[in-house]
C-alpha cells in the first residue's frame, strides 16, 4: 500500500508559529526528511517512533542533491510510510515544494500540503517593521538573491527599484553588494533604508540597521551567519531610530528575559 507526501511549512524557527494542520501532519509522520534550518525545537515535536532523515544543504555544500532528497521521498512513500517533508519557512516560497510534488506525482504518489510562516512575515512581526504601510508601501516584492553555481544573478532591477514597494531578499548575504548597486542604478535612491534579520524569530536573531548604499560593507562587518533577510525600502524606518549597538543590546536583553 502506498504511502503519501506531506510537504510541510515549519516556519522561519519558532515552534509557535507552526499552524496547527501542520503539527497534526509532523505527528502523524512514520518519516521526517527535514531540511537543515528546521529549528531543534521543531524537529523535537515529530513523533518519538519516527525515523528522522537529515537532508540539509550547505551554501556551496549539497552534500544531498535535490534528485537525492525526490527518490528518498519517492522510496519512502513507495515503502508505505507516511512522509513528512519539512522545510523552513513555507515549502511554496523557494523551497522547492512544487519541484518534489511535481516528482511524485509524476511517480502516482499523493501529496498534500501545509503551508508555514515565511522568513519575511516572521521578522515583520518580531521586529515591528511592517511589509506594507498606507501611504509608504502599497506592496511587497519577494526575491532571491542566491543563484546556482555558476549563474549569473540576472534579477529585472527596473521592476525591483520600485519606492512604493517593499522588497525582500532571501539568501542574499553573499551578493547584496551587486543587489545594491543594480537597484541604485535603477533609480532607488541610496539612502532608502536596509533592515538584515539572521536567524528570524530564534533566540539567535540578530538585526542590523543600514542604508542601500552601505548595506554590503555593514554585512561584511558584521557577524551575520545564514539564514539572513533584507528588507529594503521605506517600510524599515518604522524601527525607530536606534543604533545598531543599540539594537544588538536589546536583541540580547529579550533573549536574556526568555
Amino acid at each position: 500500500m502506498k504511502g503519501k507526501v506531506s510537504l510541510i511549512g515549519a516556519g522561519p524557527g519558532d515552534p509557535e508559529l507552526m499552524t496547527l494542520r501542520a503539527l497534526r501532519m509532523l505527528r502523524e509522520a512514520d518519516v521526517v526528511v527535514h531540511d537543515r534550518l528546521v529549528s531543534a525545537e521543531i524537529l523535537a515535536l515529530s513523533p518519538e517512533k519516527a525515523r528522522m532523515i537529515p537532508v540539509g544543504k550547505f551554501p556551496k555544500c549539497h552534500t544531498v542533491t535535490q534528485q537525492n532528497i525526490n527518490e528518498i521521498l519517492l522510496r519512502e512513500a513507495r515503502a508505505g510510510c507516511n512522509v513528512a517533508r519539512l522545510k523552513g519557512g513555507d515549502p511554496l516560497i523557494f523551497g522547492r515544494g512544487s519541484e518534489e510534488a511535481a516528482y511524485l506525482r509524476q511517480h502516482d504518489i499523493a501529496v498534500e500540503y501545509a503551508p508555514g510562516i515565511t522568513a519575511a512575515q516572521g521578522a515583520s512581526s518580531s521586529t515591528g517593521v511592517p511589509l506594507t504601510h498606507r501611504g509608504v508601501a502599497t506592496g511587497i516584492q519577494y526575491v532571491t538573491g542566491h543563484r546556482e553555481a555558476g549563474k549569473v544573478l540576472d534579477l529585472d532591477w527596473k521592476r525591483l527599484a520600485d519606492p512604493n514597494t517593499t522588497l525582500v531578499v532571501y539568501m542574499g548575504v553573499a551578493n547584496i553588494g551587486q543587489i545594491a548597486m543594480g537597484l541604485m542604478t535603477e533609480g532607488l535612491s541610496g539612502s532608502t533604508p536596509v533592515m538584515a534579520v539572521a536567524c528570524a524569530t530564534t533566540i539567535q536573531e540578530k538585526r542590523l540597521i543600514s542604508r542601500l548604499d552601505t548595506i554590503a560593507q555593514d554585512i561584511r562587518e558584521s557577524d551575520f551567519k545564514a539564514p539572513v533577510l533584507f528588507i529594503i525600502g521605506d517600510v524599515v524606518s518604522f524601527y525607530g531610530e536606534q543604533s545598531v549597538t543599540d539594537i544588538a543590546d536589546q536583541v540580547q536583553q529579550d533573549v536574556a528575559h526568555g
